[in-house]
């Protein structure tokens, strides 16, 4: 792996990091984006956002995301995962809809409310 070079997105200063195969970051203005620069270079993550359906609901489909970031490389497998789960009308904002999925220590959350259907 040679040295990977990237725009820090942690705060406004959007610094020019470089980060080595050994985890050295230069370029950084704070310590957030040497925290950010390895993270982004050994283990990225992504917060998730997708839907899962809704059983007995005003909508069909309930909008949800991860409340912490999620490896890229796991987004497919827990989004496909996510298309096999139904919830049960009525849901709140913040709800927690599934914990830890697929072992990946987040949770999915609603981010809106649906109504029970009359």
């Amino acid at each position: 792996m040679s040295t990977k070079e990237f725009v820090c997105i942690i705060c406004p200063r959007s610094c020019h990091l470089r980060v080595d195969e050994s985890g050295n970051v230069s370029g950084n203005s704070c310590p957030r984006g040497a925290t950010y620069g390895r993270q982004e270079t050994f283990d990225p993550r992504r917060t998730l956002t997708t839907t899962v359906k809704v059983s007995g609901g005003t909508m069909t489909r309930c909008p949800v995301r991860s409340d912490s970031g999620v490896p890229r490389d796991k987004q497919k497998e827990i989004s496909l995962f996510l298309k096999t789960i139904k919830i049960n009308a009525p849901i709140k904002l913040g709800d927690v809809v599934y914990d830890k999925p697929l072992g990946i220590d987040c949770k999915i959350i609603a981010t809106r409310d649906i109504e029970v259907k009359k």
